[in-house]
C-alpha cells in the first residue's frame, strides 16, 4: 500500500462546473432553478460583496431548493445524478490522475463544501471516500439547514484531521481552485492549485 494520500476539491478541481446548482436544475428541472435564483438573488449578491457569508447563502439556497424534501427522495436524486450527469463533468485530466493513483493504491478522498449524496455513487466506483457538507435532517425530511458547518475554508482541514491520522503519510497531495481550498492546499506536502 502507498503511504501517500490525496485530497481532491470536487466543484470546479474535479469537474468543469460547481455541482450544487447543476445538481439542482437536474433535480427540478431549469424553469423552477431559474425562479428560484431570482428569488434568491439579493442573497447571492450579499454573498459576492461579501455582505453575506458562505453558510447563510448557501443555507437560503438549500431551504428554498430542498426544505421538505424527504431524505430518500433527495438520496435517490443524489444517486442518480451521481451515476448519470457526474461522469459527464469530470475532467479529462482529473479521471487520468484519479485512475493512476488508484491503480498505485494511493488513498483519496474528495473534501467538498457540496453534499456527499451526490458524490458518493461516482466516487465508490473510484475508491474515493467522500468528505463534505452534511445537511441536517428532521423527522426524516431536509430542513435547508446545514448539519455542522460549512466544508469551506479551515473546516476542510478540521473534517480532514477527523477523517484521517496525517502522520500516517509520508506524502499529501491536495488539489484545489478557489479560496475555499486554500487551508487544505497549505496543509499538504504539495499543493496543487488549478492544475487539471
Amino acid at each position: 500500500m502507498s503511504k501517500d494520500l490525496v485530497l481532491f476539491d470536487f466543484d470546479g478541481t474535479l469537474t468543469t462546473k460547481d455541482t450544487l446548482l447543476d445538481f439542482t436544475q437536474y433535480a427540478f428541472g431549469k424553469g423552477h432553478f431559474i425562479r428560484g435564483m431570482l428569488k434568491l438573488l439579493p442573497s447571492m449578491v450579499g454573498l459576492k460583496l461579501g455582505v453575506i457569508p458562505n453558510w447563510k447563502a448557501k443555507e437560503k439556497y438549500l431551504r428554498y431548493f430542498f426544505g421538505g424534501l424527504t431524505f430518500e427522495e433527495l438520496q435517490t436524486l443524489g444517486q442518480e445524478y451521481g451515476e448519470k450527469r457526474v461522469p459527464q463533468l469530470i475532467r479529462k485530466k482529473a479521471l487520468a490522475a484519479i485512475n493512476e493513483y488508484k491503480e498505485a493504491g494511493v488513498t483519496m478522498y474528495i473534501v467538498s463544501a457540496s453534499s456527499p449524496l451526490w458524490i458518493e455513487s461516482w466516487a465508490s466506483k473510484y475508491g474515493i471516500k467522500v468528505v463534505g457538507t452534511r445537511l441536517e435532517i428532521s423527522e426524516g425530511k431536509m430542513t435547508g439547514k446545514i448539519d455542522g458547518k460549512n466544508c469551506y475554508g479551515l473546516e476542510k482541514v478540521n473534517r480532514i484531521k477527523k477523517e484521517v491520522d496525517l502522520k500516517d503519510y509520508e506524502n499529501v497531495y491536495a488539489y484545489g481552485d478557489s479560496s475555499g481550498d486554500r487551508e487544505m492546499l497549505q496543509l499538504a506536502t504539495k499543493g496543487f492549485y488549478k492544475y487539471f
